[in-house]
């Protein structure tokens, strides 16, 4: 069994390593490169941190462990929400939060950890009649976070046009940079894949051959796929500190980020588990 336990820590290391120092890195270069707004580039590193919860919540699924899914899902949320409070106290950036954009995405966040705690606490079971609610409540979050960003954020939007077009000019429309960033990201995929592969043999072996619990699994799986969100939450932070603009620039990059992440796991990515989890049952 220990042999499996070291190659479990390894594998999950290694997916949260490449997504970290490959997968994020290139996608903000990728963002910067398309001169996108700071929501846009968050949305964009919540969709980039959360593939090491598609690769463990899918590959869990497909061993039929859909109890360490759901464990895996309100675990990584939970730090999530931990880590950018920290990140927002130790930037110095707790002002931020008077703005109403950030008070309801923060809202949204938090219920993104309520719901997976509800189906746990009643024991409620994760089967097809849930996805639907799911993949409704995806879209809901989707538009409110859309239209409190249009409606509170307006103006620092044309701030930050201001603030930070000269900075992005000279990455605009560089086409040979947007090309090589696309095929880093297909390439990381497929490296990913293949980790992912072996890691779902050997969380295989630990459930069923040394009866190791799902929920201890699902657990451990929730805070190494969380690191990649710590390392964004910062980032965004600092690279608008080091530009000179607008604190609340780095703080809505980073709550997109949150959000983005939380309501994928939960809605998303958990259906897709689901899903999988259903189809190879039957």
């Amino acid at each position: 069994m220990f042999f499996e336990l070291v190659r479990f820590i390894l594998y999950s290391g290694l997916i949260v390593l490449i997504a970290k120092y490959i997968l994020v890195i290139t996608l903000r270069k990728l963002a910067e490169n398309l001169n996108l707004k700071p929501k846009t580039v968050g949305d964009i590193a919540g969709y980039a941190t959360s593939v090491p919860e598609l690769l463990t919540i899918s590959i869990s699924s497909m061993n039929g462990l859909i109890g360490t899914s759901i464990f895996n899902v309100v675990s990584s949320n939970i730090i999530n929400f931990i880590q950018y409070i920290v990140t927002i106290f130790l930037n110095k950036n707790k002002k931020a939060f008077s703005n109403s954009a950030i008070k309801i995405d923060i809202v949204l966040v938090i219920i993104t950890i309520l719901i997976p705690v509800f189906l746990i606490w009643k024991n409620i079971e994760l089967n097809l009649l849930i996805v639907p609610a799911f993949l409704i409540l995806y879209v809901l979050f989707g538009y409110i976070n859309h239209n409190v960003h249009k409606l509170y954020l307006e103006n620092e939007d044309h701030e930050i046009e201001k603030q930070i077009r000269e900075e992005t000019k000279k990455e605009e429309g560089n086409t040979r940079k947007t090309v090589l960033y696309i095929l880093i990201l297909l390439g990381t995929g497929i490296l990913l894949y293949v980790i992912g592969e072996l890691l779902g043999e050997t969380l295989n072996r630990l459930c069923y051959q040394f009866g190791i619990s799902q929920v201890i699994i699902g657990i451990l799986l929730g805070f190494i796929t969380s690191i990649p969100e710590m390392v964004t939450f910062f980032e965004a932070q600092k690279h608008y500190k080091e530009k000179n603009v607008n604190d609340i620039l780095g703080v809505v990059e980073a709550t997109n980020n949150l959000l983005t992440s939380n309501v994928l796991n939960l809605f998303l990515i958990q259906s897709i588990g689901i899903l999988i989890y259903t189809f190879l049952k039957g």
